[in-house]
C-alpha cells in the first residue's frame, strides 16, 4: 500500500547531554506531530541533531512513535529516521523499526518520505501488513 498526506510538526529544543566543538553545534528536541489522511494519528519522539560550520551540511536521527489509524485500522508503531544533508543535497531515510506495532498495525513494514513545499510537510508512506 501507498498512502500519503500532510502533517503538522512542532519541535521544542530541549536540554542536551554533549555539547559540540570545533563549531559543530549539537541539539536534542522533542517532536510533535498530528498526520492527516490516510494516517490520521498523532507521534511523539525525541530528536539529536549536529550542525557542521558549511553551510547546508548537517545530520539528524530520531525516534518517534506513533499512535492512530492507517487506513482504518487501529494501533501504534515507532519509525526511525537517518537523515544528513551535504551541502545542501539531503538524504532522508525513515522506516518502520520492526517488531514495534500494535493493536490491529502488529505486522507492520515500511518506510516513510517526507517532503516540505511552501512550509507545508508532506508524507508518502509505503507499507505493508502481513
Amino acid at each position: 500500500m501507498k498512502i500519503s498526506g500532510t502533517f503538522d510538526v512542532k519541535l521544542t529544543p530541549l536540554e542536551s547531554y554533549a555539547e559540540g566543538v570545533d563549531g559543530v553545534n549539537l541539539g536534542h528536541m522533542s517532536i510533535d506531530k498530528i498526520f492527516h489522511g490516510d494516517l490520521d494519528a498523532t507521534s511523539q519522539g525525541e530528536m539529536l541533531s549536529a550542525m557542521t560550520t558549511i553551510q547546508g551540511s548537517a545530520g539528524y536521527v530520531a525516534i518517534e512513535q506513533v499512535n492512530g489509524t492507517l487506513s482504518g485500522k487501529k494501533g501504534s508503531f515507532v519509525l526511525q529516521h537517518f537523515g544528513t544533508m551535504n551541502k545542501g543535497t539531503d538524504r532522508l531515510i525513515l522506516e518502520v523499526v520492526p517488531d514495534s506495532a500494535s493493536g490491529e498495525l502488529i505486522g507492520l513494514t515500511g518506510s516513510m518520505k517526507i517532503n516540505i513545499e511552501g512550509g507545508q510537510h508532506f508524507y508518502e508512506f509505503e507499507y505493508e501488513l502481513v
